[in-house]
């Protein structure tokens, strides 16, 4: 149900005229029938002009607007919404390929749902919530989901104990919402499989964003030894193995992450002396490294979360970089990314300028890399775009 209305200044709705799906706090002139965080609120300019609806929240992004177009926000709208981001996922071949069962099914802003989540593991969907409103719509979620994608579906796993407003004060706890997990979760993403830690791990247990780098990645393993840093799952690893490289080593300061690598190279290369794993710090281990590496991968967490801390996080990247470019063979790939929302893609090119011409080194772009399809960009909302990367020829 809709919870009330919200009546902007004059001259703030130019943003919504675009389709921005955001409508700030500072934009607000008066608010009608005392909505509460969570409802459902329609947006109107100053003249009273129908601009969108959308979910009312506490905090600088007040709305995140559903439509902008006068609709009840019910169960046929969540199946509508929902069937669409599955057309989209089947058209790009990610759906029903009996090589790989894993994709991101909602992507916010870019499936025209602002602040949900969804990533599919096989029969599996991980949910997760960024606004208190997807927070309070997960059961009518759930079940349009079920609905959405019929038998294929066996469980629905609601994750958001880190992912939503802690002004909010809603206590949420991660759920089974339908279903039984599968105990020993494994899927396949390319041909290869891994396993997913959806309950403890980071994100939804997988970085699917990374796929089509990780196949660009396995075609320039060949012949190469390799270092991926900030390795998490292993996923750059094992498509090196798979793509023919000499040595592969796996660095991250987490032990459990370190563990779940050695359980993904083992499950796809058993008893592959070609790889090895070292729990340490990915900054003091590069350190150390000394022209050891024809090709590293540098993947490192969001350095940057908030537009505060941007200067620190492009002189993180511009160090790490540097000791990356200082480190590599002659004649080296490297690979470099950044996941920071807050980083331009202009920002990490210069970051990764600087570094080059502090290391002295010969640098060519060989490719410009981005998020995958499967994560799309509303046009209208460019915030969407988070993941950029470089791929590079060290001389």
């Amino acid at each position: 149900m809709n919870g009330g209305r919200i009546c902007l200044k004059p001259g703030k709705e130019e943003s919504l005229r675009r389709f921005h799906p955001w409508v700030f706090s500072g934009a607000i002139a008066a608010m009608q029938g005392n909505p509460e965080e969570g409802d459902a609120v329609e947006v109107v300019a100053a003249d009273r002009t129908f601009l969108g609806i959308g979910h009312y929240q506490i905090g600088s992004i007040a709305v995140r607007i559903l439509s902008f177009r006068p609709a009840a926000i019910d169960h046929a709208f969540w199946v509508g919404r929902l069937r669409a981001a599955c057309e989209l996922r089947h058209m790009l071949g990610l759906a029903g390929d009996p090589d790989n069962d894993t994709c991101r099914l909602v992507y916010g802003e870019g499936d025209r749902l602002p602040g949900l989540i969804i990533d599919r593991y096989g029969a599996t969907a991980v949910m997760q919530a960024h606004s208190v409103g997807m927070h309070r719509a997960r059961t009518a979620i759930a079940n349009a989901l079920k609905e959405a994608l019929g038998e294929g579906l066996q469980h629905i796993y609601y994750k958001s104990e880190g992912t939503l407003p802690f002004k909010a004060a809603l206590e949420p706890e991660n759920e089974s919402l339908y279903g039984r997990p599968d105990t020993e979760p494994v899927v396949l993403e390319k041909g290869l499989r891994f396993h997913v830690d959806w309950q403890k791990g980071q994100k939804t247990g997988f970085f699917v964003d990374q796929r089509e780098n990780r196949l660009l990645l396995e075609q320039y393993a060949r012949n190469r030894s390799i270092l991926n840093l900030f390795c998490y799952t292993g996923g750059f690893s094992v498509y090196a193995m798979r793509g023919g490289a000499t040595l592969v080593h796996s660095v991250d300061s987490s032990a459990k992450a370190i563990a779940l690598t050695e359980k993904n190279i083992a499950l796809n290369f058993p008893d592959d002396t070609r790889h090895q794993a070292f729990t340490e710090d990915a900054f003091d281990f590069l350190e150390k490294t000394d022209n050891a590496y024809d090709l590293i991968i540098l993947d490192p967490p969001a350095f940057a979360k908030h537009k505060n801390v941007l200067r620190n996080a492009l002189q993180g990247y511009r160090k790490l970089n540097a000791t990356a470019f200082e480190r590599i063979k002659p004649g080296g790939i490297l690979f470099t990314f950044s996941c920071s929302q807050v980083v331009s893609r202009n920002d990490f090119r210069l970051a990764v300028f600087s570094a080059a011409a502090q290391s002295g080194r010969h640098v060519r772009i060989l490719h410009q890399l981005a998020q995958p399809p499967d994560h799309p960009v509303n046009i209208y909302h460019p915030e969407g775009e988070y993941l950029k990367g470089l791929v590079v020829e060290v001389d």
